[in-house]
Formats: C-alpha cells, structure tokens, sequence
C-alpha cells in the first residue's frame, strides 16, 4: 500500500480541459516563468501605483507562461541595462506600454504594426500568459512581457532616449482621495519618463475616471517635457490605432466617458528638465 501522505501528487485535469501539475511545497509557481517579486529587496520600498494580482491561471495560460517566458519575457530585477536592439532582435522603434491587462490590445496593436516594437509591462499573472498566448498564435514576435515595477525599469534599465513611445491606458484611478499619491500619471513620474523617451515620442494615455482624465492633464500641459498635440490643449479623440476594448465597451455601454490624452516629447531643454 502506498503511502498517500508522502507520494507526489499526480497531476490531473482541469475544467478548461488542460493539466495542471502540481508544485512542490513552497516552490515557485512557474519555474521558468516570471518571479514573484523579481527585485526584491534590492530597491528601497515607496508607494507603488498598483497592486500585484495572482488570480487563477488558466492551463493555456500556465503552459505559455512556462513555454515561451524564457523567450520573450523578463523579470524586471533593476540589475542590468536592457540592450533593446539585442532584446528583439531588430533595430525597429521600441514603445512602452504599462499596464495591458489580459494584452488583447496590446496583441492587437502589434500585429496591426509589425515594424514597431512593444515592450509591455504588468504584474498580473494571468495577463501575462494570455499576451504570450496571443502572441504565439498570432506570430507576433514584435512583443516583449516584463514583469514588476515599470519605474524601476525606466529608471534602473532602460537608457535616456530610447524609447520612441509610452502608453499608460486604463490604470488604476485610485479614486478615494487619501490614495491619489499612488496614481502613476505624477509630476516625477513624468520627468522620468521623459527622460527616457526621444524627443518627438508621444506618451498616450487614456481612463474612464473622469477626474483622472482631468489631473492627467493638469499634470501634463503644466510639466515642461511635454506638450499636447491637440491644439485647444485639451482631450484627444480616440485614434484609430488604439482598440476599443471589451472592458472599454463595457463602460461605454454604461455611460462612461473615455478620454485620451496624447502629449509629444519636447525639444530637450537641460537647463529647465529635472533629473530622473
């Protein structure tokens, strides 16, 4: 007779038809996928502007997650300076998207726009395997996942100029007011960011948060880096390349007002940009 207390468990199907194997107690959860919290306590601890999600993880999901991180994903530890070129293997323009949620627009915009590259950034699992998912299937290789805090890979990895676009679309609102230091769209925040972008770049965002919609561009039009390409200085239409997505249609189906909000990197002016 077997002792059931000490044999390894067997693995077994899951709902969604796939198999979920199990993990030895106190391992990682994906072995050679994304780590839990890739820069540990390398960084001094400040107010993060989101909250990491381990919600359920399909089998797809688990098995992309395990099959193609090692190849177009990276852990965003801050101890190394990312060769962009070398990371997708071309010399293409490198736009910066974070936060991409399940990444079906995201997958979207690169297969619409092959000759440009997209470095997306998140914290949630399931996200993350479903982009590489789509990715796979859709023969996207113009797609890199990065996993952790965004500011510490502008700040830590990635070098000043080289970045030809960002794109912060739907993050989180933060919408009591005690929590308004921890949205992302903040003066510092900028000039990090701009020091990073190439003049000309564009840094688009978009919410369905109406009075985040509103500091965004109090935020922008008063930081020197920028300057808004419509020009009453006020919201962008959505433009074309930007996917509505289903969570967007959802709101919009309720009577949510989206903005976007599209601001070009200026000239550099040293003697009146701060330092990141």
């Amino acid at each position: 007779m077997s002792d059931s207390l000490n044999s390894p468990e067997a693995p077994h199907p899951t709902p969604d038809g796939g198999i979920r194997r199990p993990r030895d107690k106190g391992g990682p959860r994906f072995p050679d996928g994304p780590k839990a919290d890739p820069a540990g306590s390398h960084f001094e601890r400040r107010i993060r502007s989101f909250q990491p999600r381990r919600s359920r993880v399909t089998a797809g999901q688990a098995d992309a997650l395990q099959r193609l991180w090692p190849k177009w994903g990276l852990d965003i530890d801050g101890r190394r300076v990312l060769d962009l070129a070398e990371l997708f293997g071309n010399d293409n323009p490198v736009v910066l998207e974070i936060g991409f949620g399940m990444g079906e627009a995201t997958a979207r915009m690169a297969a619409a726009d092959p000759d440009t590259n997209i470095l997306a950034v998140d914290v949630h699992t399931p996200g993350q395997g479903n982009l590489l998912n789509l990715a796979d299937q859709g023969g996207l290789s113009n797609i890199r996942v990065a996993n952790g805090d965004a500011i510490i890979l502008l700040r830590e990895m990635l070098t000043p100029d080289s970045l030809d676009g960002l794109r912060v679309f739907f993050p989180d609102p933060w919408p009591k007011k005690r929590h308004h230091k921890r949205r992302l769209i903040q003066p510092d925040f900028l000039t990090l960011a701009a020091s990073r972008l190439k003049p000309g770049a564009i840094l688009h965002c978009a919410t369905d948060w109406e009075p985040y919609a509103v500091q965004m561009l109090e935020v922008l039009t008063a930081h020197p880096a920028f300057e808004n390409t419509r020009p009453d200085g006020g919201f962008a239409p959505r433009p074309e390349f930007r996917p509505l997505t289903r969570f967007e249609g959802q709101g919009l189906d309720k009577g949510h007002v989206v903005n976007d909000l599209l601001f070009r990197r200026a000239p550099h002016d040293d003697q009146h940009e701060g330092q990141p």
